[in-house]
């Protein structure tokens, strides 16, 4: 168990499509210096994940792997634990990737979508710091950290890019059904994946700013054709170097000086206790 969490502003969350690989440390990026590894802290929701603390060009940056999720953790827990950790490493800029479905018919397997806002059809409403804030989730996605994001992968991405698209969440481990993708097909989505919410209100309660990229892995059910297990595997193993990269060149691009308004989207609460 490590003592003290190491002060940093930036964070990666790292998802399905950089799992495959030792991040940053494979990438071998010259401005990449790694710290210490293998950090793992007592948090109040449990042990946490292994953090590892990496500087780029002298920015200290945490990061973990696969959104802190393990066997026998909740999903809720993990990402408590996670952002906890950030919080009390003072980070307030928080990049993350993960693998989605296409919803949008027009999406390819490969595709990079950068998306705009969200909507949650989990189930995890409860996972929160215990904090007493409003968090007003208008521009929940940090245009700052999406334009660094939507920059990189233009330079890095062998596929298309969108650069707005609305990422839908669900609970898993499951895939979805085909009534429930057509579902959210109907509301509005062009992708879905698991990992969005809570990340999105834990990043608004602790301050700081979110964004990610994610690479479409796969057709929904029922859109297009049947997806194949091989194809999603080539994926998962082929493109992992590719999307460490973007990320690592996102966070180059982003400014020590945001002008976005993250940070005054977080209010007191107007619920108070009677005196």
């Amino acid at each position: 168990m490590s003592d003290k969490i190491p002060a940093a502003q930036y964070a990666i969350i790292g998802g399905s499509s950089t799992f495959s690989i030792k991040f940053p440390d494979a990438l071998g990026e010259s401005d990449v210096e790694i710290v210490e590894g293998g950090m793992v802290f007592d948090t109040p929701y449990g042990e946490s994940p292994r953090f590892k603390l990496f500087k780029l060009g002298g920015r200290p940056v945490l990061t973990c792997k696969m959104h802190g999720w393990r066997s026998g953790v909740s999903r809720a827990d993990a990402s408590r634990q996670v952002f906890w950790v950030f919080r009390e490493a003072g980070v307030k800029r928080i990049l993350t990737e993960g693998g989605v479905g296409a919803v949008n018919h027009l999406l390819n397997p490969r595709d990079i979508v950068i998306p705009t806002d969200y909507i949650d059809n989990s189930m995890r409403k409860d996972a929160n710091l215990g904090s007493d804030y409003l968090l007003i989730m208008r521009k929940a996605i940090c245009p700052d950290l999406h334009e660094s994001l939507l920059q990189a992968a233009r330079k890095i991405a062998p596929a298309r890019v969108f650069e707005r698209g609305i990422y839908a969440n669900t609970d898993g481990h499951h895939f979805e059904s085909p009534a429930e993708v057509s579902v959210l097909r109907q509301w509005g989505a062009d992708i879905v994946g698991q990992s969005i919410c809570p990340e999105v209100y834990l990043a608004r309660e602790i301050g700081a700013c979110y964004a990610g990229a994610y690479l479409v892995v796969n057709y929904a059910e029922g859109i297009v054709e049947d997806w194949k297990h091989d194809e999603l595997s080539s994926i998962f193993y082929g493109e992992s170097e590719m999307v460490g990269r973007l990320l690592i060149s996102a966070l180059r691009g982003a400014g020590d000086n945001p002008t976005c308004e993250c940070a005054g989207l977080r209010k007191p609460t107007l619920l108070k206790e009677e005196l």
